[in-house]
């Protein structure tokens, strides 16, 4: 794992690099993120052994190349609407990125409005 440092520089460089960069680089460099969400999440293990939330497929969908493998934990989801960025992390690594439009971001931050309101403080984790 890089420094502190060297993940911010890769950050500041818009280098997202996987399972090399976390959270306190990038709210370091890009500040803390408009849109947060955090929940007990699923993960598709594909066979480069990247993975992908359950939630960013169709349900009863699996993602093209996926095989069978399959992890779980508190996913920590940031959104930066204004740079086109969602990031998941996962035991505070980067695990997934996807660059997607401003009011996609949105749309996905009212669906965690929705799904939030469902909670209980048990469920609640806490912000970045």
């Amino acid at each position: 794992m890089p420094t502190l440092e060297q993940q911010e520089q890769l950050v500041q460089a818009n280098s997202l690099v996987l399972d090399q960069i976390t959270t306190r680089a990038v709210v370091n460099v890009w500040g803390k993120p408009p849109l947060y969400h955090s929940e007990f999440s699923h993960f598709f293990v594909m066979s480069d052994f990247s993975v992908i939330p359950r939630s960013r497929v169709a349900t009863g969908e699996a993602p093209r190349g996926w095989k069978a493998g399959v992890h779980a934990g508190e996913g920590v989801y940031f959104a930066y609407p204004d740079r086109g960025w969602l990031l998941v992390f996962l035991d505070d690594r980067l695990v997934y990125k996807e660059e997607l439009k401003a009011e996609e971001l949105h749309a996905l931050a009212k669906t965690w409005a929705y799904e939030d309101r469902f909670k209980t403080r048990l469920d609640e984790g806490s912000r970045p």
